[in-house]
């Protein structure tokens, strides 16, 4: 933060009637082991109530929060030959990347400690857990109801309101984040002034108001409305990767590409890339060629959105990641799936990211009501294709779709997925699948029911399916 910065948040944490479990006021005094204390009680009463950041500061009367100024100069303080912020780090556990800054108000000298909340396990400092009871610092095991809200806070804990970039000026949010995009997106008219931008935007939660001109963009700020994703630590490993590949395999790539651009401003133009690379048919049709997509559109928007939305974000490593092969596409994102892959079609939807999701459908990049991925079967089928395959991995969530293939080119792991998909989609329209509604599914010829008929026997030994109570008619297994 720079001088104007702290000024203004100054004001803003002294204008609170008294002291709160967030906000310590001290006046010149130094003891390490105390400040240390301090610091690990106040992030967790950070935790306790929903705050980012809690705040010691001293040169402030703790009484009626008059400027009095500090001689306590943090900086050149040492415990033995050892600089006090490191002996203080070293003494807490998780440790904590707090900040310490140094500032002039009022031509008095101030010293504010900016302490981010806990974040999955209470903070102790050598090895006590603290937590502010009123102004005081107590130890968390006096108090166990605390002590359970923190923990159940840590369980709640949603990534789309931590932190992206804090401190940040106003012109600086608009710099940062693509504010015309989001009021198109959300068919809001443009404000006629700079608040009202900013105004709009902290109301959907992408921006947290700090002071009269301060502000922290949120995790949901960044990852949607970014201009470049590359700026904000916490999301930008994060960007989509989509590679296109010469053949079936991994060996030549064609070309690689690293999205930059949040999720919301990039989506459209990501999915038309998409769509571009893909392979496509031609038909003559009144003596005219006309270019057919090989995969259905709204089938690739819908499972790169779901990709975005049910990545698990605590994963490390690469973000969401399409590559394009010549017979396939595989659609991976980080995280294993809520529910089971064979749940896939028909269960209510499940999300990490409730906010994520609900803005998504919002502004209709995705389905609402968990209707997408039943639609992307019915388009599948519909095309003729392979029925799509949903893997559950050890660390990430894959969905493949695949080209057209002749039946006789199908294997048996193939065939029993249509079928059993095929089964699900007629239950969810309350139909039952029938040897005749499956080979309509396979283009089988009316002849040829015995190669419908052993599929579904197939289907039926893997105890996907069972028969209902009308004989040749059959459901889910767990219908």
């Amino acid at each position: 933060m720079n001088q104007d910065q702290l000024q203004k948040l100054l004001e803003e944490i002294v204008k609170l009637p008294s002291e709160t479990e967030w906000v310590e006021f001290k006046a010149s005094y130094f003891d390490a082991k105390n400040i240390g204390e301090k610091i690990a009680g106040l992030a967790n009463s950070a935790c306790l109530f929903d705050k980012s950041f809690a705040y010691l500061i001293f040169g402030i009367n703790d009484g009626d929060h008059a400027v009095l100024g500090t001689k306590f100069d943090f900086k050149k303080e040492k415990i033995g030959n050892e600089d006090v912020e490191n002996w203080i780090i070293q003494r807490l556990n998780p440790k904590l990347d707090f900040r310490v800054y140094d500032f002039i108000y009022e031509d008095k000298k101030i010293i504010l400690f900016e302490i981010p909340a806990a974040i999955d396990r209470p903070v102790a400092f050598t090895n006590k857990e603290y937590v502010r009871i009123g102004s005081i610092n107590r130890e968390l095991k006096e108090f166990p109801d605390k002590e359970r809200k923190i923990w159940n806070n840590f369980k709640n804990k949603n990534f789309e309101k931590e932190i992206a970039k804090q401190n940040v000026s106003d012109d600086e949010v608009l710099n940062l984040l693509d504010y015309s995009k989001y009021f198109s997106l959300t068919q809001q008219s443009l404000p006629s002034d700079k608040a009202g931008f900013l105004d709009r935007m902290a109301q959907d939660k992408l921006i947290n108001r700090k002071t009269e001109n301060t502000f922290d963009i949120t995790n949901l700020g960044a990852i949607l409305f970014a201009k470049n994703i590359k700026e904000f630590d916490t999301v930008k490993r994060k960007s989509i990767r989509v590679i296109i590949y010469k053949n079936k395999d991994r060996i030549q790539i064609i070309k690689e590409q690293d999205g930059t651009l949040g999720y919301a401003v990039g989506f459209t133009g990501l999915v038309e890339y998409i769509n571009d690379k893909l392979p496509s048919n031609e038909e003559i049709k009144k003596a005219l060629r006309v270019e057919k997509k090989m995969y259905p559109e709204v089938a690739i928007r819908e499972l790169v959105a779901n990709a975005l939305i049910h990545q698990d974000f605590k994963e490390k490593g690469a973000g969401p990641m399409i590559e394009i092969f010549s017979d396939r596409i595989e659609i991976t994102n980080p995280g294993k799936p809520l529910i089971s892959t064979d749940r896939f079609i028909d269960h209510p939807p499940q999300s990490r990211n409730e906010d994520l999701a609900a803005f998504m459908r919002r502004v209709k990049i995705c389905e609402e009501g968990g209707t997408g991925i039943d639609r992307v079967i019915s388009l599948i089928e519909l095309f003729q294709l392979p029925a799509p395959k949903f893997e559950s991995l050890e660390n990430f969530t894959r969905i493949t779709i695949y080209s057209h293939k002749k039946l006789n080119a199908m294997d048996r792991e193939d065939k029993i997925r249509a079928c059993y998909q095929h089964c699900v989609l007629k239950y969810l329209s309350n139909e039952k699948m029938t040897n005749s509604s499956l080979r309509e599914r396979f283009g089988i010829g009316e002849k040829n029911y015995p190669a419908a008929s052993k599929i579904i026997r197939d289907t039926l030994n893997e105890e996907l399916i069972k028969e209902s109570n009308k004989t040749k008619e059959y459901i889910p297994i767990w219908a």
